[in-house]
């Protein structure tokens, strides 16, 4: 509400009665899912509707980071509010670049899984904020506020000095960055020219990256607790007897779910694969849909 304020738009008080099956604290977006939720009330109640999308996801974003402390970016609040499959170009952080991607998933006869192992996102601020803080270092060091304008070449050729200054984590943690970075457009590409099995290459790929340089898997002060390295394990040994599908870990990591793209007709033994280990209820197959968060006016 302070910063619809701020922004020029309106506030004002309501009474609303909230269910929801996002399961909280798991890495599905439960904190941006109601940030954006109660945007799009006052959007609805007291702005008639003229809040943009990407707005609504910044505002979201700065609940969060300025109220609750945690420093998230802006992708599961751009991601809410928008909806279907998107791109975004953060270069300009005030003014992210939100692309559409027109593709069906259920064409493909795959879905969405995610496995919840059973983890929780408590007490892991910390965890969270030191991969920012650590790219961010390292950027400094180069004279940059972010690492999208270093090339990969300049990092690998001070990595000697970048190791004694800021540790070997650091500079992976770089490294996942600059793949990650010039790995989207490929996977936009590949959807959009319906190539979906590079997509899934590509899922596969970034899934991997984030466990080995990331290292956003666990929490460094809680070893015993793997439940997401044992779910991809398991998954990637399911996938590889399968010859199809993808997985990696979904949302920020180190507890929470992995996301698993799974044929249709796989699902049903995946499923009893899977729920043996992180328990009955542990899989929600999901459909993405077009819309992002939606205001349904009865007449």
């Amino acid at each position: 509400a302070n910063r619809l304020k701020e922004l020029g738009y309106n506030a004002g008080g309501f009474n609303a009665c909230i269910t929801s099956d996002v399961l909280p604290g798991s890495g599905l977006s439960s904190s941006a899912s109601i940030e954006v939720l109660i945007v799009t009330i006052f959007n609805t109640l007291y702005n008639a509707n003229r809040i943009p999308s990407d707005v609504m996801a910044r505002i979201g974003q700065y609940a969060e980071n300025v109220y609750f402390g945690k420093p998230c970016g802006l992708m599961d609040q751009m991601a809410c509010a928008v909806g279907g499959i998107i791109s975004i170009d953060f270069k300009d952080p005030e003014r992210p670049q939100v692309k559409k991607v027109d593709f069906d998933f259920d064409r493909q006869n795959y879905s969405v899984l995610v496995v919840d192992t059973g983890g929780t996102h408590a007490d892991l601020t910390d965890e969270y904020a030191a991969v920012p803080e650590e790219m961010k270092a390292l950027a400094a060091i180069f004279g940059r506020e972010v690492l999208r304008d270093i090339p990969f070449e300049d990092i690998v050729a001070r990595i000697p000095e970048l190791r004694r200054r800021l540790g070997d984590r650091a500079v992976l943690r770089a490294l996942h960055f600059q793949q990650e970075n010039d790995s989207v457009p490929e996977a936009v590409a590949a959807l959009e020219s319906g190539n979906f099995g590079n997509f899934l290459d590509l899922i596969s790929a970034s899934g991997n990256s984030s466990f080995k340089w990331l290292q956003n898997m666990y929490a460094t002060k809680n070893i015993k607790e793997q439940g997401i390295s044992l779910a991809l394990a398991l998954s990637e040994k399911y996938l590889s007897d399968i010859g199809s599908g993808a997985c990696r870990v979904h949302g920020g990591g180190f507890a929470g779910t992995i996301q698993v793209i799974l044929a249709d007709e796989y699902i049903e033994s995946y499923c009893q694969y899977m729920t043996g280990v992180f328990g009955a209820n542990s899989i929600s197959v999901l459909k993405i849909r077009s819309a992002g968060s939606t205001p349904l006016t009865l007449s």
